[in-house]
């Protein structure tokens, strides 16, 4: 994949090439700080606290594609995400995901993990967004909602998708194992 070949902003507006993040387990995930997944942000840092020494890196973009739950400036973002959450892993500037102004790294990471469906019972309910997002981005609706994480290995392979209802400490062994 061509993860380290990107250069994106980080939530102050500053340039991050993203080659510095060579050889470190990857969490890539598209957030919002008004969405029923946002507690996710405290399961997320957790797994920064527990696994950063380690080489792990997460990389919050927030998305305002899904209703509108990533409202504000990138300021009033990381003020929300520092003083509620204490978020301490790198956060970006807002992206979209889905179509034609989606930002490129979730399109390849969508590419290589396509969605394979909700599960649970958080999944029966998530069942509603995601058609109304395949009916608005058509083959472009890469993401069904905010908080949907990827999972890359130290040689930049996409190894695994996470849905929104997958839990952080759910996918903490899947982390463990790369690092």
């Amino acid at each position: 994949m061509a993860i380290y070949d990107y250069t994106f902003k980080d939530i102050n507006g500053n340039d991050v090439d993203m080659a510095q993040y060579k050889g470190k387990v990857l969490l890539v995930v598209n957030t919002a700080t008004g969405c029923g997944f946002t507690p996710q942000y405290d399961g997320l840092q957790d797994l920064y606290d527990k696994y950063a020494e380690q080489g792990l890196e997460i990389l919050d973009f927030p998305c305002n594609q899904f209703g509108g739950q990533a409202p504000g400036t990138e300021e009033e973002i990381a003020s929300f995400c520092d003083s509620r959450y204490g978020i301490t892993f790198p956060q970006f500037s807002k992206i979209e995901v889905n179509g034609d102004g989606a930002c490129p790294i979730f399109v390849e990471l969508a590419a290589a993990k396509p969605f394979q469906g909700f599960k649970g019972l958080k999944g029966a309910v998530m069942k509603a967004p995601q058609k109304m997002i395949d009916k608005t981005f058509g083959d472009k609706a890469y993401i069904k909602w905010n908080f949907t994480k990827f999972l890359i290995d130290r040689e930049g392979n996409t190894v695994e998708r996470f849905e929104p209802t997958v839990e952080p400490s759910d996918i903490d062994a899947a982390i463990a194992a790369l690092l």
